[in-house]
């Protein structure tokens, strides 16, 4: 087990596999289950990080959701087709977001906002910002 002590965040799938060659020397057999067991009973499996982040993504809303209607299109020169994201930024006392909004083609960012919430003025603001410096379109 000194093995897993010094990989462990190796999977065990994996590290059974790399354990072979030592265990087949030692005269020594063990299946997939018997060592997610044997690695259990001494608590050595991996423990999944917890998320540190905030979510930001929430699917089921109430509001209407419009197909994606961009699917096929490719654009072939700017400002043909723009796309947005809200990321979090994580601050020493919480989170700030930031709204994007990018050209798809040059990869240009047109438009931005860093917002202390998730209102829907962050997303307006970083689109005004984007019509405002492509007012001659």
């Amino acid at each position: 087990m000194s093995y897993r002590v010094h990989q462990d965040r190796l999977g065990t799938r994996k590290l059974l596999d790399e354990m072979q060659p030592f265990l087949a020397s030692h005269q020594f057999q063990i299946g997939r289950d018997a060592m997610f067991d044997l690695l259990a009973e001494n608590g050595l499996l991996i423990r999944k990080n917890k998320r540190r982040g905030c979510i930001t993504t929430l699917s089921k809303h109430r509001f209407k959701k419009y197909p994606n209607i961009i699917r096929d299109f490719i654009p072939i020169g700017p400002n043909q087709l723009w796309v947005s994201d809200i990321t979090y930024i994580h601050l020493a006392k919480g989170f700030a977001y930031l709204s994007l909004i990018t050209d798809a083609y040059s990869r240009k960012i047109v438009g931005f906002y860093l917002s202390k919430d998730l209102t829907a003025n962050g997303p307006l603001q970083a689109l005004k910002m984007a019509l405002k410096g492509n007012a001659g379109i």
